[in-house]
Formats: structure tokens, C-alpha cells, sequence
């Protein structure tokens, strides 16, 4: 999971290294944007699908990463085989195209789609739920300090079907983090199947709890 910064001195933009699903791929982040640039989960979420392609297989899959920043999760899913759609807010939709066609342009069996997903926001008119139908969503990063938890919670429900498999690398910083957690197990049937204790980062699967059960 290492990455390498490669500095505008050398090239004409400035932009980090990875290696990943057997290509190098080199995102460009925005330093004055929170959400555009490349978390350790993202790294965490990445290493995970590219070695456990048995358990999830990603190939012709309808995949949706959620909050995709700099689309660096969404590259490596593309690169496995997936039909993904990135999404993130839209003044964070320009780079994340750049960075999504520079590294997936002629080499993917799918070419991933970008777009627009406000938390909550217009879910029945942009994905339809007769339409919209998601293999697995991805997230890394999404919950931390921002007062938009609920709307989120929203939108996982909203987008996943009983046989829909969520893949959320999540670091926890507050106590923010755990109640959420509380809240999303209250809809979703939530297992761990990693955990990084020096980077307080977990990796969780879920899906949505049967209704009736519930």
C-alpha cells in the first residue's frame, strides 16, 4: 500500500504513485479540498479488493463508490472488472474525472461513470430504485466530523438491495465514528474483517438486514 509523491519540479502537475490490480496509477490530489485527497482507508479499502478478488469478485459487476474523492478506489475497481459509477459532490467532480480517465482510459473492460451524489439529496429522481441496482458499494473515509451523518445513513439504505454487499474501510477519531456505527446496525447486518489498530482503521462488510427480522 505504499505510495510515492512525485513533485511538479519533475513533471507539470504534481501527483502520487500507486501500484495496484498490476498498473501504476497516479492521482492528482487538491490540497485545498478536504474530500480530494487520498486517506489511508482508501489505501486499506484498495489492497483489500485487489487480494480477496476470489471472495469478491468485481468482474461485470455494478459497483457505486460513495464520497470517491480523488477516485483512487473506484480506479482499482474499474482496473478489476467492474461497471462502476463514482460519485462524490460536485465541486469535487472535475478532478475526480481527470483522475478516473488518466488512469482507466484502454484499460478496463467497463469505463467507469462519474457522478454527482449529495448525500440524501434528490436519491429517488438520480437513482431510481427500479433502475439502480448495485452489486456492491464501496466506501472508505465517509464518517467523520461532518454534520451530514443521517443523510448518509439515508443514502446506504437507499442504494442497496437485499443482495447488495457494502465494503466500508472507516477510521475512527471520535466518538462521532461509534455512534454512527450503532445507528448503521440497526439497518445493516455489520462483520469485520479487518482491523488496522495503528492506523484506527477497520474494514467492515454489510447488507441489509432482512425487514421482517428486523
Amino acid at each position: 500500500m505504499a505510495r510515492s509523491f512525485i513533485p511538479s519540479l519533475i513533471t507539470t502537475v504534481s501527483w502520487e504513485g500507486f501500484r495496484f490490480a498490476g498498473h501504476e496509477i497516479r492521482i492528482t490530489e487538491a490540497k485545498d479540498c478536504y474530500g480530494a485527497v487520498v486517506w489511508p482507508s482508501a489505501l486499506v479499502l484498495c489492497y483489500f479488493l485487489e487480494t480477496h478478488t476470489k471472495q469478491y469478485n468485481m468482474v461485470d459487476k455494478n459497483v457505486i463508490e460513495i464520497g470517491a474523492g480523488t477516485g483512487l478506489v473506484s480506479i482499482v475497481a474499474s482496473l478489476l472488472g467492474a461497471r462502476v459509477t463514482a460519485t462524490d459532490l460536485p465541486e469535487l467532480l472535475g478532478n475526480l474525472q481527470y483522475n478516473i480517465s488518466r488512469n482507466t482510459k484502454m484499460k478496463c473492460k467497463h469505463l467507469p461513470q462519474v457522478k454527482e451524489l449529495s448525500w440524501g439529496v434528490a436519491l429517488d429522481r438520480d437513482f431510481p430504485r427500479s433502475a439502480a441496482s448495485f452489486d456492491y458499494i464501496l466506501a472508505a473515509d465517509v464518517v467523520y466530523a461532518h454534520p451530514f451523518l443521517e443523510e448518509l445513513l439515508v443514502t446506504f439504505d437507499h442504494l442497496c438491495r437485499e443482495s447488495t454487499v457494502i465494503l466500508w474501510a472507516m477510521r475512527f477519531r471520535l466518538e462521532k465514528e461509534n455512534r454512527f456505527v450503532d445507528r448503521f446496525k440497526e439497518l445493516f447486518d455489520l462483520e469485520e474483517l479487518s482491523s488496522f489498530p495503528s492506523l484506527n482503521i477497520k474494514l467492515y462488510k454489510a447488507m441489509k438486514k432482512n425487514r421482517r427480522s428486523a
